[in-house]
């Protein structure tokens, strides 16, 4: 059964950083890239950052390109964004996600595997 567990979300003030963690389990991940997806109150769900199942190959929506950053640590199946200088418009639930190819991210159905999303809230 596929497993994504989000972690690190929280309360932080404009300018200020957070690092989201995403612990995934339940089938072979080497072939299957990670990331995650964002949706605010009122908005359409967006796409945020992908890694592919290489680890190297990362892709960027253009909101968040510059402040944010993606990671894979392959020996314990985790990803993390790093969230730097967080905007207001940054709040949201995070949602870990997964598909084989880091392409579903802009594709209109979006990737096939969800975790249960964490809070991210940017306020003073």
């Amino acid at each position: 059964q596929v497993q994504l567990v989000e972690s690190g979300g929280g309360l932080v003030q404009p300018g200020g950083s957070l690092r989201l963690a995403c612990a995934a389990s339940g089938w072979p991940l080497e072939h299957y890239a990670l990331g995650w997806f964002r949706e605010a109150p009122g908005k359409a769900r967006e796409g945020v950052s992908c890694i592919e199942s290489g680890g190297t190959d990362t892709w960027y929506a253009d909101s968040v390109k510059g402040r944010f950053s993606i990671s894979r640590v392959h020996a314990n199946n985790t990803i993390y964004l790093q969230m730097n200088r967080l905007e207001p418009e940054d709040t949201a639930i995070y949602y870990c996600t997964s598909d084989p190819s880091c392409a579903s991210w802009h594709a209109p159905l979006g990737p096939d595997y969800w975790g249960q999303g964490t809070q991210v809230t940017v306020s003073s």
